[in-house]
């Protein structure tokens, strides 16, 4: 029996293939229209040589298009490796080298409308639950990404999971407005939607006026704290525009307690955390039905186990069936990030309490989140170390209002900020770019000769009005 991931989802949709999966402001897509869709990208893959288990890399502009073409990887049985759109040329030709795809996709409409004139493809490509289904990549402190691999049962395990704790339902409605290269947008998301057969409001990226509007129709909303953040900002956000809401939803990055509080004051509901990450999708989440702490990411969800090395506060670890269960062509530091009974190391430092919850008290290596996406020091650092005038750079996180950290570069050398951050721009993705440069004689370092983050980080706390 086949434990394809698209056959579970498909079995979920509605039997009416005219009921709406898509609501869209010039006009809604079915599910039908989805699966057919569907059929015909997944015939085209197979027309243009693509295997089970060959690489397809996608880096295209979300739309509708850009998640059939997901499915129809899922149902051609090759593995989905999305990439950012803001990545440039040199950073993407990097992941194409490594995960030498069969194919690469750079706009998603232009395929459904060539996939048009086939015939839809009808026999989904069996796969076992151990097969691969999505490489994610993920940045590491040594600068060198990581392709996170993903099973077919891994991701089924967390969307069955995320689908009874959040209790989705055929009555909900969605609102989507997050990226779809990202595990938050592309599988916490749409497979919740697809699990349940309900319809999403579809928003090509976030703007705070789009969203209030598209609220009226919405019974979740999933997000960044950046959304909640700007959602608070406009005065159209208002306790009647989020009276009929059942839920909403936030990860990606940690919540400030203060937009939690400020959330629950304007609207008399409180928004769920979660934790999760690339390698092992949600880890833990406060629950439906129960106290909501500002602060805590909730408890395991089910089947996950979680433990603390180190102590009362230590690094996490965690085992589960959602977990990965290697990086791409990278043994040896899978090997690292696996102690040698089969817990992986979050890299993330935190404690539980008495009741089970966890609490995130910062990271074990220099990661900032920015904006909701994950941004390694190292990667930004060996960009300004190569540019005329800089001695030597510490990139560091330092809160910020709205993206909840800034990148921030604190440089040894000369020149002039602007030009150091648009030549950055230049070889990096906007979100990575220092926010700002920071000129300085001395880098603080202790007896071994290491930079001294922590204390440029307290130094610059209020750089950004703290």
């Amino acid at each position: 029996m086949s434990e394809n991931l698209y056959d579970l989802l498909a079995s979920r949709f509605p039997k009416d293939p005219a009921a709406p999966c898509f609501l869209l402001a010039d006009g809604d897509i079915s599910y039908g229209e989805v699966v057919e869709t569907v059929g015909r990208l997944a015939a085209l893959l197979i027309a243009r040589g693509v295997e089970p288990g060959d690489r397809v890399a996608v880096q295209t502009e979300k739309s509708p298009q850009a998640v059939m073409l997901y499915l129809a990887t899922l149902k051609a049985g090759a593995v989905f490796l999305p990439l950012n759109t803001a990545y440039t040329a040199g950073e993407v030709d990097y992941f194409l080298k490594d995960a030498e795809p069969r194919i690469f996709v750079q706009d998603a409409v232009a395929l459904a409308r060539e996939a048009a004139a086939l015939e839809p493809a009808t026999a989904t490509v069996s796969r076992a639950g151990s097969d691969l289904a999505s490489i994610i990549y993920t940045s590491g402190t040594t600068g060198r990404s990581k392709g996170a691999m993903l099973s077919h049962a891994n991701l089924a395990a967390n969307a069955l999971a995320l689908h009874e704790i959040w209790g989705f339902s055929r009555d909900d409605v969605l609102l989507h407005a997050l990226p779809i290269f990202h595990v938050h947008g592309l599988f916490v998301a749409l497979h919740c939607v697809f699990l349940s057969g309900a319809p999403m409001v579809w928003l090509p990226r976030f703007a705070d006026g789009e969203a209030v509007a598209g609220l009226a129709r919405a019974t979740v909303m999933m997000g960044v704290p950046t959304f909640y953040t700007r959602l608070l900002a406009n005065p159209e956000f208002t306790r009647e525009r989020a009276a009929h809401m059942r839920l909403f939803i936030c990860g990606s990055a940690p919540l400030l307690e203060s937009t939690f509080a400020e959330f629950e004051a304007r609207t008399g509901m409180r928004i769920l955390e979660r934790y999760g990450m690339s390698e092992a999708a949600i880890i833990t989440s406060n629950p439906l039905e129960g106290e909501r702490i500002a602060g805590s990411v909730g408890y395991p969800l089910p089947g996950v186990a979680l433990r603390i090395d180190g102590g009362e506060t230590g690094v996490i670890q965690i085992k589960g069936p959602s977990v990965f269960s290697a990086y791409w062509r990278m043994p040896e530091k899978t090997a690292e990030e696996f102690t040698a009974d089969g817990w992986f190391i979050t890299g993330d430092v935190g404690r539980t309490d008495r009741d089970g919850r966890l609490w995130i008290s910062g990271r074990a290596k220099d990661l900032i989140i920015s904006g909701g996406f994950n941004v390694y020091p190292k990667e930004i650092e060996l960009v300004l170390d190569d540019l005329e005038g800089v001695v030597e750079s510490a990139v560091i996180g330092v809160p910020h209002p709205d993206f909840g950290e800034a990148v921030v570069a604190v440089v040894m050398g000369h020149g002039a900020e602007a030009d150091l951050i648009a030549q950055a721009r230049a070889r990096l993705a906007v979100f990575k770019a220092p926010k700002r440069v920071l000129f300085v004689d001395e880098l603080p370092r202790n007896a071994m000769g290491k930079v001294q983050k922590a204390l440029l980080r307290q130094q610059y706390a209020e750089l950004f009005g703290g």
